[in-house]
């Protein structure tokens, strides 16, 4: 039967909200069971192409910690790839420290650097890895903060940047929109105690600690995902084997 919203305020759904669908609960167990399936063997997809993109001998320069990113690594380093891991630290959160040391019980030689030194070893390295925490429409990323940093630095040294994800986290925001980046506090980064004593020249000073950074799709060269390898002009036609239209043409 249909029902139509009548109260002030109320949200007016098209029609087809309302309408009795006898197929509907067996269509929505059937696309949670297709994507239950699809993250139970994520990383074993994309760990499978890790030896296409990983060569002998390389240098490859990663970006604080990532699941995802340690365990492509991790597959290249056990068929008896030799290469080498350069961590970047990931201030203030320090994740490079944990993602090296479990790099290096693997059996890869990895060295941990400082963020600021990423652009004074970045002529040394072959390529850049870098992981999602979201694939916009444009072909953009969003990673985690100094991960733009990273990018601009491989541009300047024509360094290839490949960002390793799975396609759950292909979303259909644009980079224009202003809920994109979480702000947290800034006591990770600067001392209180430092702020508020007397006198101190920080009193007026405002801190801003984002969570994450937006890398423009011109930065980014592939994007290797659980379905293959992508370049972020692709993107954009990936969403419609994801998305309904009616979903994401919303965003735009």
């Amino acid at each position: 039967s249909e029902h139509s919203a009548s109260a002030p305020g109320d949200i007016n759904f098209p029609p087809v909200f309302y309408e009795y669908n006898a197929q509907l609960r067996s269509a929505v167990m059937e696309a949670i069971q297709e994507v239950m399936s699809e993250l139970e063997d994520l990383h074993k997809n994309i760990n499978e192409q890790s030896t296409s993109h990983i060569h002998a001998d390389e240098i490859i320069l990663v970006y604080a910690r990532s699941k995802t990113v340690e365990l492509f690594l991790k597959a290249a380093a056990a068929k008896k790839r030799q290469f080498q891991v350069i961590v970047c630290e990931g201030a203030p959160h320090f994740g490079g420290h944990a993602m090296a040391k479990s790099l290096a019980a693997s059996g890869i030689t990895t060295t941990v650097i400082n963020d600021s030194a990423t652009f004074a070893l970045m002529a040394r390295v072959n390529k850049v890895i870098l992981p999602a925490h979201a694939v916009l429409a444009d072909g953009g990323l969003i990673a985690p903060s100094g991960s733009h940093m990273v990018a601009l630095s491989a541009r300047s040294q024509s360094v290839p940047v490949i960002a390793v994800s799975g396609m759950f986290k292909l979303c259909p925001f644009f980079p224009h929109d202003n809920t994109l980046n979480d702000f947290v506090s800034p006591g990770s980064v600067m001392d209180y105690t430092s702020i508020n004593s007397g006198g101190s020249a920080l009193e007026n000073v405002e801190f801003i600690n984002p969570v994450h950074d937006y890398i423009p799709p011109q930065l980014i060269d592939l994007y290797v995902t659980n379905i293959g390898a992508f370049q972020p002009s692709y993107i954009y036609r990936l969403l419609a084997e994801y998305y309904n239209s009616d979903d994401w043409e919303s965003f735009e």
